[in-house]
């Protein structure tokens, strides 16, 4: 068309398959650089510290969850990790939840894996470990919360 242009090229980690980004569309596609190395500490804290959102309902959840995936930013799709991964432990996930579990998870051991330079299975089984950590955060939280529910009863009566 008589312009010139430049391009990034993508290699997809999954697949091998080549993407070219031309210059001027990076921020309507969603690219952004990796997390820095530095980063990576910050990311396994929040996803150790216990905090989950819990929606009851399933549209609000779902639209919640997805909104996250698309904003691009690896701390919310580590936040959809967390609540997807939180909620398979206690009910079955819809297909379409399960996928996007399924993606937010592939998305945030593949940047760690790749910003730190180890294989995919070994952030994959830090990943788990740290999620792990998240849920029992979680369940002492809540028996701190009650205790302290239950001590503040005590007292007004």
């Amino acid at each position: 068309m008589g312009t010139t242009c430049g391009f990034y090229s993508l290699r997809m980690a999954d697949s091998d398959t080549v993407v070219l980004v031309p210059l001027h569309n990076v921020d309507s596609v969603g690219l952004r650089r990796a997390i820095a190395d530095t980063e990576v500490k910050k990311l396994f804290t929040l996803l150790g510290n216990g905090k989950i959102d819990n929606h009851q309902n399933w549209k609000g959840r779902f639209k919640d969850n997805s909104d996250k995936m698309r904003t691009g930013s690896i701390y919310d799709v580590l936040d959809v990790l967390k609540n997807l991964t939180f909620l398979s432990k206690s009910k079955n996930l819809s297909f379409r939840e399960k996928r996007m579990l399924d993606r937010a998870k592939f998305l945030v051991v593949s940047e760690i894996s790749e910003v730190v330079g180890e294989p995919s299975e070994t952030t994959d089984t830090k990943v788990d470990k740290a999620l792990g950590r998240c849920f029992v955060n979680r369940e002492r939280a809540i028996a701190r919360a009650k205790v302290a529910k239950t001590k503040t009863r005590a007292k007004a009566s």
